[in-house]
């Protein structure tokens, strides 16, 4: 009986699944048409193309757009905030900083909860966590009683200084369930017990408009799957990198948001280190858009400073994932001041390019690469046609005649411009980040990823690209590599010149106590758990602060505030060694270590294969006769 492993990557337009044979290592792909409506019934149609036998997976693992397209879409339930009085309007008065600097009259976006849905109760916690005010709980049942009566599907409970002290937001999510059992409550000490109430507030709003929705997801998939014979739990794949079982979705359902783009990010890292580059970028560029991200000495860069909207922080640690509108199906257009641009609007999976044969006439990347010659006339072994005479009278009528350029100049230019876009995106990862790209390999996937990539790396100077097998579910085989994670993390301000290393270990020691306790509630055996410390400093008055790794048993601060001086100097390029160090926050990683299958290897052909056959392609303004391979 073989030992199989499902990963699965809903798209907007494919949903890819990965299957692999445990004992051979030997991987196979389906692909199937995505189901917007109903993204779960794509996946259980690619089981039932894949002839999966569900009784003999070990591992089904799945990166979802659901709780990210709840988010951008706004087709969310009706959720209500609970705040200290006085409070009411934290998330809407957000941070000083603007999107767009000089456009002055761009709207804000609303907060996902509206105002007449934020109610708020007395109480009061002091900023060193002393409760000056107990929660008025004559208030708080009244409150419980007016959202009872409004039918609302979630409510988050923010309290100002509740990081330091959650003993009033707990009191109110008892109240709360008194009245409505069954209900999801998102407490702010719990899901961000972290300073700066804008960004905890904002981040529970998000986990509390999400929880009605992904958990109804995650239920019914978990409940198909298990009706056609799958026994272990469904792992979901979440913004930093790992996966959580439906046991902790419930609480951190924001934590999905952000999980598609994760699972490329996963997948580039490990074939960087695979091929002996633990230096690697990230490249996916698919039918709408182009994700890039960054490893370095193996590890993925992480950061907290991401929205889904801007202006409403998830501060969740996720992987850095850069987004831009430049994908297969982006459209070449002229702008007001008779420049060419490119993106970030798509033809999308329909129409699609105008070489699809869908009645689109704008020219596309797909339809300039199709009339360069770097891409045949068929798709997906042979599933898609293309049709090279509509792509160049695409090309024709969008930028060679209004340019006055030859067809091939026109569609090379197209290229350039989407080329220098994905090119800025990677600078801004890289060099704007104190990387040097030189240090780089660049693992180029998604569907369009292999033909631009090079460009790109040129355009850069790194000296590597890698394209992997497969390189159009990259993401999918991300989701087949991971293991069970959670982030903790706590407040911990003081100056680094005169904390107690004991007290830090301390706080260390109590939070591990709860991954530990976290890990175990989804079944990870303590053989299989590891733990990883993380302390976050900045220089006094600064603004933002950088995490460095802790030892497992803090003796001195000294190594870590030289730590923290190296990884200023590298992402700042400067340090200053007579300036105060301030220490900012604490964090565990908790691990609980699934074990991987081994990826087979294949050595170099011993000759060079027969080409399928001939065909011109243009670089550079010169045809090349080209030989084609499988």
């Amino acid at each position: 009986m073989s030992r199989i492993r499902v990963a699965v990557d809903v798209g907007g337009t494919f949903t890819d699944i990965c299957i692999m044979d445990e004992d051979s290592g030997a991987i196979r792909i389906e692909k199937t048409a995505s189901t917007p409506d109903d993204p779960m019934q794509a996946i259980m149609n690619g089981v039932e193309q894949g002839r999966i036998d569900l009784s003999e997976v070990t591992m089904f693992s799945h990166g979802t757009t659901v709780a990210t397209n709840a988010l951008i879409t706004r087709r969310l339930p009706r959720t209500a905030m609970v705040c200290s009085e006085g409070f009411r309007d934290v998330v809407e008065i957000r941070r000083a900083n603007k999107e767009d600097l000089w456009d002055t009259y761009k709207d804000v976006a609303k907060p996902y909860i509206p105002r007449r849905d934020r109610l708020t109760v007395r109480e009061r916690v002091s900023a060193e966590g002393t409760i000056l005010e107990a929660l008025d709980e004559e208030a708080a049942r009244r409150v419980a009683e007016i959202l009872k009566k409004r039918q609302v599907k979630s409510i988050a409970v923010c309290f100002m200084n509740s990081y330091v002290n959650g003993a009033n937001e707990r009191r109110m999510r008892e109240i709360l369930k008194e009245a409505m059992p069954d209900l999801p409550v998102s407490i702010s000490s719990e899901v961000m017990p972290e300073i700066f109430e804008h960004e905890r507030f904002s981040t529970t709003m998000a986990n509390a408009v999400c929880a009605p929705v992904v958990v109804d997801y995650v239920s019914r998939l978990g409940e198909k799957l298990a009706d056609a014979g799958y026994k272990r739990d469904l792992l979901l794949l979440h913004s930093g990198g790992g996966v959580m079982t439906p046991a902790s979705v419930k609480d951190f359902s924001a934590r999905l948001a952000g999980s598609g783009i994760a699972a490329g990010a996963i997948a580039s890292r490990f074939i960087g280190n695979l091929c002996g580059y633990p230096n690697s970028i990230g490249f996916d560029m698919g039918g709408t858009s182009t994700d890039v991200s960054l490893a370095w000495n193996g590890e993925s860069r992480i950061t907290k400073d991401w929205y889904i909207e801007f202006g409403y922080p998830i501060r969740f640690p996720s992987i850095e994932v850069l987004t831009i509108g430049a994908g297969g199906g982006s459209l070449a257009w002229q702008d007001e001041g008779g420049s060419l641009r490119n993106g970030p609007q798509s033809a999308g999976a329909f129409p699609g390019p105008a070489c699809y044969k869908n009645g689109n006439r704008i020219a596309t990347n797909t339809d300039a690469n199709v009339v360069l010659g770097r891409l045949g006339t068929s798709l997906a072994g042979g599933k898609i046609t293309l049709d090279p005479a509509l792509a160049a009278e695409a090309v024709q009528e969008t930028v060679a005649e209004p340019f006055g350029m030859e067809l091939h100049q026109a569609a090379e230019a197209i290229i350039a411009v989407a080329n220098a876009n994905m090119g800025n995106a990677v600078r801004l990862l890289s060099i704007s980040r104190g990387y040097d790209p030189r240090d780089f390999a660049l693992v180029a996937f998604g569907g369009a990823g292999a033909l631009h990539g090079a460009a790109v790396a040129k355009e850069l100077s790194i000296p590597t690209v890698i394209v992997p097998p497969n390189p159009g579910v990259t993401s999918a085989l991300g989701c087949l590599l991971v293991d069970v994670q959670h982030d903790f993390s706590e407040s911990f301000m003081a100056d680094a010149s005169t904390v107690s290393p004991a007290e830090m270990q301390a706080a260390f020691v109590l939070m591990e106590k709860q991954a530990v306790e976290r890990l175990g509630h989804e079944g990870v055996a303590q053989e299989d758990m590891a733990l990883q410390r993380t302390v976050e400093m900045m220089y006094q008055g600064q603004w933002r602060s950088l995490a460095v790794s802790a030892p497992a048993r803090i003796e001195s601060i000294c190594p870590l505030i030289e730590a923290f001086h190296n990884e200023h100097e590298r992402e700042f390029n400067y340090r200053r060694e007579d300036a105060p160090v301030s220490i900012f926050r604490i964090a565990v990683k908790a691990i609980g270590i699934v074990p991987k299958a081994e990826i087979p290897r294949h050595g170099v052909l011993p000759h060079v294969p027969e080409p399928l056959g001939r065909r011109g392609v243009w670089f550079d303004g010169v045809s090349h006769d080209a030989a084609v391979y499988e």
